[in-house]
């Protein structure tokens, strides 16, 4: 099926791409239509697979970003030179070092593995005056001895001629590339390098991104050299830079190509434009900007050797014009598409007047599809691509690392399902160096280098070590772990659904007094009006249509147990037991005893923290909440209230349901430890034998990563935030009856720096032994997975917390709220939980996921759950964990919008796909398959729609 905006239409233009051999301008205005109407969520699932044998996997640099020696062994100034010298700015002088550090940098190419390595040629390093009469030897016995050391590595070289360092004689000489002159000047020093370098060289690129050399150095001025001769300028300078890049294919192909066998082609760099609307007008614009952009060179080179239309349409007399025998000359002078596409167009040195109102995204997929649809079908070599992250990042780069996870996924799937022909990927670039008009500012290499020190040392990064593996397997291989699996649960396997509080429907009440149903939480006078009503009328079972109308909806779903959480305030609107409201525990009786009936076990909670007074009555509250023991005692009375008046039906009892909230303080955790233990051995000494039921308390236990899973500092910091979180009320109660010690060592340390003031109390021995082992099962409630991030960019209110920041890896799949879809998430927290706690009974007690795309047609919801429980599944038969049952949240978006199986709508409530598919589930009690001696057997062939995080295996 395909889902967003006009999907048939966007079939049609998928299938008429898919089945066209050869494309022409204008043809790709259909990729927007094409990616509105591609399947979801299936097409936004990572892909595991491989790239094509023999796929080039490259690294690449430029001369004045990491050469230094600006002066050294003769080399001539270039614009860039002059440009930082005359302004104060920082600049490319010492750089990385690369010019005294070729066998460093050559090292690194043979650590990470890869077959091609990108560099450029510093024009005025060989010919310090920008002419053959200035031939530096020392400038071309350093290349030389470059070529050399790559021939003996087995790595091809990829070499750029002109990478923006124009020889700064030919700009004062003759004016720069608005000067026909240099067409020929650059033809001869190409001439020279195709003859001194050549027999080393299979691809050659003559110029990098002539956009920006036309655009910002001759008509804005932002980079060098600096002219701010306005757009007649740079369309000038842009019109010589695509004849001198076609004077010098043609060199080579007459001189060359059938000596050397070598391939030629520019570097062209592209942003991609997305409409603000799906509509043809600005699907246009869209079409616009990109022929302004990449089209403006592209187009003349690969197509018919003349400037876009829209272009010549827009431009008028200030775009020059070829004749016709230059558009003949210029026509086919690419033997494949070479694509930069990254940080230094995008979002930075793209002119606005060039986007057209339209908006900038970072998706490399569509720009290839593009170039597909576009150009003929090209063969492309993507020479340049990745992102940035802060200039004080060092080692541990995880930012950078999921960027070019998204990127290098988004050119397999080119390749894979839109049949573009990519030959090669370069990640920019091997090391950190000069950025440009940033300066030193943002880092893009793999390796770190450390500017202040004299020694240019290259240390690996993250993304270094996350590169090298994938050159390793070619690709992200599926693994065993993303299969998924078959095999059915356990017998009495507890299937269920959640509402963390039941709604009164006064639409389906039967009731006369409407006054029954009038609460307002925040006023005590109606609250004790309705106790004095409740005390004076009992109504029947019979009397709650509501009742029995969610009742139906269970039974429905196929569900036997049902969660939901009792609201203190509606029992007891004083929050003791001065005021006891009759007539809502009565409700709750119904409620329960109807459950019972139909063979529903009732699974009810005793506190739910709410964003009102923390779900506790207004005078608790008032009082200091859980901060105040009597809080404590308050809870013990309540819970042996409701022990009495509904626990002959309740099968399972949760004292306090997901009881960590980010503000609470550790005094109330500790308060709130009691009040749950006190609970427990109340219900176990003066309940259990009569009621026979199961009781313990119920966590929020989301998973969390390391960022970088090669970082020790990540890893420690991913298992003090599993303590904090999941731990810190736990452990007292399933571990050693005290609180994790990596909390208390961490939290001496953050006091020790004058800054916080974070007290954890401690247990007398009494306590401890009340407890610790207060508990019948291990209840969790599990949503999402997160990645810290120890190495700080930013302040984050994280940060202050725990020493980490949290992260997105950009390859998830993300539900509308941003929540990560990340299955195998739930698979290793119940592994945690057994590594730390035994083999204990485990619920899944509320699992599930927002879905604002379709609340109908709710495909994430329906992938969620599959993948889920499925998850679940491998780990109690594959790891041994001892679960007991499983909780989709939540039963209705009444109870909790864009979460619900059932929609609300119109005061009726409908299933949605999702829930026929959890009861589909639920009916074959989970994936029946194959099986053989109580071990599941993953027979099912892996796919995209199953998978587990690369970095982590």
């Amino acid at each position: 099926m395909s889902g967003g905006a006009r999907p048939l239409q966007g079939l049609l233009c998928y299938l008429l791409l898919l089945t066209s051999a050869h494309g022409n301008p204008g043809d790709g205005r259909g990729i927007w239509h094409k990616f509105a109407g591609l399947p979801y969520p299936e097409d936004d699932l990572f892909l595991y697979d491989t790239f094509p044998p023999g796929f080039l996997w490259s690294v690449g640099t430029a001369a004045y970003q990491v050469e230094g020696g600006w002066r050294q062994n003769g080399k001539g100034p270039s614009v860039w030179d002059d440009f930082t010298h005359e302004q104060g700015l920082p600049s490319g002088d010492v750089a990385s070092d690369s010019l005294n550090s070729l066998y460093r940098d050559t090292e690194a190419l043979r650590t990470l593995g890869v077959s091609h390595y990108r560099f450029s040629l510093s024009w005025a390093r060989l010919f310090p005056n920008g002419t053959a009469s200035s031939l530096s030897p020392a400038g071309v016995g350093y290349y030389r001895g470059l070529l050399r050391r790559l021939r003996e590595l087995g790595v091809q070289p990829v070499v750029t001629l002109y990478h923006w360092d124009l020889p700064q004689a030919l700009q004062e000489l003759h004016g720069g590339w608005p000067n026909d002159t240099l067409v020929d000047i650059f033809t001869d020093y190409a001439h020279f390098c195709f003859r001194t370098f050549g027999a080393e060289v299979k691809y050659w690129i003559t110029m990098d991104n002539p956009y920006v050399v036309a655009w910002h150095g001759y008509a804005t001025g932002m980079l060098p050299p600096g002219v701010r001769g306005g757009r007649q300028l740079g369309y000038r300078a842009a019109h010589n830079l695509i004849k001198a890049h076609a004077a010098v294919w043609h060199l080579y192909n007459d001189l060359f190509r059938s000596s050397q066998g070598g391939r030629v082609s520019l570097a062209l760099g592209s942003h991609w434009i997305k409409p603000q609307n799906l509509t043809e007008q600005e699907i246009k614009a869209c079409q616009k900007s990109l022929d302004f952009v990449l089209g403006w060179f592209a187009k003349p080179i690969f197509i018919d050797g003349d400037y876009p239309q829209s272009m010549k349409n827009n431009l008028s007399s200030l775009l020059p014009a070829f004749t016709e025998e230059e558009k003949r000359s210029i026509k086919g002078t690419a033997d494949f598409f070479a694509l930069s596409f990254g940080p230094v167009l995008s979002f930075s040195l793209l002119d606005s007047e060039m986007k057209f109102k339209q908006l900038e995204s970072i998706s490399l997929r569509q720009v290839l599809c593009w170039i597909r649809a576009e150009y003929n079908s090209p063969e492309i070599f993507i020479v340049e691509n990745s992102w940035f992250v802060s200039g004080n990042t060092q080692t541990e780069d995880a930012k950078y690392m999921y960027y070019l996870k998204q990127f290098i996924m988004e050119t397999l799937k080119a390749i894979k399902y839109d049949k573009v022909n990519v030959i090669g990927y370069t990640v920019w670039s091997l090391m950190d160096g000069f950025e440009w008009h940033r300066g030193y500012n943002i880092r893009r290499g793999l390796y770190y280098v450390d500017f202040t020190k004299h020694s240019k040392k290259l240390q690996p990064k993250s993304s270094a070590l996350f590169y090298q593996k994938l050159i390793e397997k070619n690709g992200f291989p599926p693994l065993p772990e993303i299969q998924p699996m078959n095999g059915t649960f356990p017998c009495h396997f507890a299937w269920g659904t959640v509402a963390y509080s039941i709604q009164i429907d006064t639409t389906l009440s039967q009731f006369n007094d409407p006054n029954i149903y009038v609460w307002d939480f925040n006023v005590s006078k109606k609250l004790i009006k309705v106790g004095v009503i409740s005390q004076r009328r009992k109504p029947h079972c019979a009397d709650f249509a509501s009742i029995r109308r969610q009742i139906a909806l269970l039974q429905e779903m196929h569900v036997n147990h049902f969660h939901f959480s009792l609201t203190w305030s509606w029992i007891l609107p004083l929050g003791n037991l001065t005021l006891i409201n009759h007539t809502m525990l009565h409700y709750y009786q119904c409620f329960v005893s109807e459950l019972a009936r139909v063979n529903i076990t009732p699974v009810v909670a005793l506190w739910q923290p709410t964003t009102l007074n923390q779900g506790l009555p207004l005078t608790l509250f008032k009082h200091g909440a859980w901060e105040n023991f009597e809080t404590v005692k308050a809870f013990v009375d309540y819970a042996k209230l409701c022990f009495q008046h509904l626990g002959s039906h309740v099968g399972v009892w949760i004292t306090l349901n997901e009881p960590y909230m980010r503000n609470i303080t550790y005094t109330s955790g500790h308060n709130l430890l009691k009040a749950h233990a006190l609970a427990w051995h109340l219900y176990d000494k003066e309940f259990r034998k009569a009621q026979r039921g199961k009781i313990s308390i119920a966590l929020q236990a989301d998973w969390v990563e390391p960022a970088c899973p090669f970082s020790h500092n990540d890893k420690e910091a991913t298992k003090r935030i599993l303590e904090f979180d999941i731990g810190w009320l736990a452990e007292p109660i399933f571990g050693n009856g005290d609180y994790p010690r990596v909390m208390r060592e961490w939290l001496s340390q953050r006091n020790s720096f004058d800054l916080y003031n974070f007290y954890l109390p401690y247990f007398s021995d009494d306590e401890r032994k009340l407890i610790q082992g207060s508990f019948d099962f291990f209840a969790l409630s599990h949503y999402t997975t997160t990645l810290v991030y120890w190495e700080k960019e930013d302040v984050s209110k994280y940060d202050h917390y725990y020493g980490v920041q949290p992260i997105n890896d950009i390859t998830w799949l993300f539900s509308p709220k941003r929540m990560a879809v990340v299955p195998w998430g739930l698979r290793k927290v119940l592994n945690w939980v057994k590594s730390k706690y035994g083999k204990i009974p485990v619920y899944i007690l509320a699992n599930g996921i927002d879905d604002g795309q379709n609340l109908i047609q709710d495909k994430l919801r329906v992938y969620y759950i599959e993948n889920y429980i499925n998850e679940a599944l491998k780990a109690y038969y594959l790891d041994d964990v001892n679960l007991r049952g499983y909780f989709a949240y939540s039963f209705t978006d009444k109870m909790d919008p864009r979460y619900g199986l059932y929609s609300y709508v119109a005061n009726q409530y409908e299933p949605k796909p999702s829930l026929r598919h959890y009861r589909k589930i639920i009916d074959r009690n989970g994936f029946p398959g194959c099986q053989a001696l109580g071990k599941a057997d993953p027979i099912r062939e892996s796919s995209a729609s199953w998978w587990v995080n690369f970095l982590e295996k």
